[in-house]
């Protein structure tokens, strides 16, 4: 099937923070006779940086998701539209890219072409460790660390061996950025507060390890700030090993490059990315796996063809330098992008982009966190409310604005939720399994 009508489409790729801001930012400007067409593998869009509140049961996963249709105006006859399917190929020639659909192959015809599909988590930089660690990416990867966590607490009840207990209740986190910080300082409050339904785990049993390769955390913040926030973790008994690199990661723990070995059953990967396999099979100009662009974000060699967030080598006009792969960027250059693929469209010329950083916040746990915000540096609880106040107006709707603030209430005064969600469907229930903890054993001859 073809989309190809009279309107002209402006075709993103990517559902993130990048393609969801540029079209949105797109329907208010664009002139009559175009549209946009939003093309995602997800339905949804995942808000990353609150990925550690799901980790730590501080919301519900479905918080930190925005459906992409209740995002877009898709009402008017000549709205935009979502489609949710993976991209194939891209035709430049033809100006056409193909999708694969819930209802087969659609080929889509565009005047303006977008990438926005950002990166992939890199479980290949430190060997064993895509066998044996969980990478934090999705909202999928939240829920698996999640019931992992309430998994080992519940088998430390059960284990009378004393050192493998401890090993049950070691977690290791590799990467001392803001990923790394963020889902330590939630493991931490999370474990704290669901001990009390488990008696027969002591809290010494339990321990959070932070593993940052480097003289400090933080390296994005200033130098203050990463030492605040190291303070801060410890102060929560979470171990913080700087100049720690990661060489091996097996099934019982990590060995250092120092030779060091740190037993824990449990690891956490929050570094490295990988570029999206859309971008190697464009045959498009990369650096470092991104798509190489223009100061104005247009790709050379094509026509009409952009290329925004993650996914893009995109240089600040206003520092020189190449803009990070953070959700600020992201969205600076979606809003800036806006204005230039109106101004193409109008035969105007277009702009180089240009952002000053507003600033840089993590949490460290429940009521704690550092920020860098117009250069006033906050620790402690101004800085978490100062987080989650940012990341509240980020929310689309008004209906998960109130939802969100609702449950962060609610966390406050109330212990963390510890249910154990499985999604067991009914025809699963009761098939034949190799081995379950429930049946009963065959009493010997």
């Amino acid at each position: 099937m073809t989309i190809s009508v009279r309107t002209k489409n402006i075709v993103i790729v990517g559902g993130g923070f990048a393609g969801t801001t540029l079209a949105r930012s797109l329907q208010r400007r664009l002139p009559d006779g175009h549209r946009v067409v939003l093309v995602s593998e997800e339905s949804y869009t995942t808000f990353n940086p609150m990925l550690a509140e799901v980790v730590g049961a501080a919301v519900f996963p479905e918080h930190v998701v925005a459906p992409i249709r209740q995002m877009l105006d898709t009402a008017a006859e000549a709205g935009s539209q979502f489609i949710m399917g993976r991209v194939l190929r891209v035709d430049f020639e033809r100006r056409r890219l193909e999708a694969r659909t819930l209802a087969g192959v659609h080929a889509i015809d565009y005047e303006h072409l977008v990438f926005a599909f950002g990166t992939r988590a890199n479980v290949d930089l430190v060997p064993g460790l895509a066998h044996n660690a969980m990478p934090l990416k999705l909202v999928g990867d939240a829920m698996h660390i999640r019931n992992r966590v309430l998994q080992r607490v519940a088998r430390i009840e059960l284990e009378r061996d004393p050192v493998e207990r401890q090993r049950l209740g070691h977690f290791i986190v590799i990467g001392g950025g803001f990923s790394g910080v963020e889902v330590a300082g939630g493991i931490g409050d999370f474990l704290r507060s669901a001990i009390r339904y488990y008696p027969r785990v002591q809290p010494h049993e339990l321990k959070v390890t932070v593993l940052q390769d480097a003289d400090r955390l933080l390296l994005e913040l200033p130098e203050s700030l990463g030492l605040a926030a190291a303070r801060s973790l410890q102060s929560r008994r979470i171990a913080v090993r700087l100049k720690a690199r990661a060489a091996r990661v097996d099934p019982d723990g990590v060995t250092l490059s120092s030779g060091e070995f740190i037993p824990g059953s449990t690891v956490i990967c929050t570094i490295g990315t990988r570029p999206n396999p859309l971008a190697e099979g464009l045959a498009l100009p990369t650096r470092r796996g991104r798509i190489e662009t223009r100061p104005d974000m247009s790709v050379s060699g094509v026509t009409n063809v952009w290329a925004v967030g993650d996914c893009a080598w995109v240089r600040n006009a206003a520092t020189g330098q190449f803009a990070p792969p953070t959700a600020q960027f992201a969205v600076a250059q979606a809003r800036a992008l806006a204005r230039n693929i109106v101004a193409a469209i109008e035969r105007r010329p277009t702009e180089p982009f240009r952002h000053v950083s507003r600033g840089m916040m993590a949490t460290t746990g429940h009521l704690k966190g550092v920020a860098q915000v117009f250069g006033l540096r906050l620790t402690g609880l101004p800085a978490w409310m100062l987080w989650r106040a940012h990341y509240l107006l980020q929310m689309p709707t008004l209906g998960r604005k109130v939802r969100i603030f609702v449950e962060w209430t609610w966390s406050m005064f109330f212990p963390a939720d510890i249910t154990h969600l499985r999604f067991t469907r009914t025809d699963e229930a009761d098939a034949p399994q190799r081995s379950t903890p429930f049946s009963a054993a065959r009493p010997t001859p």
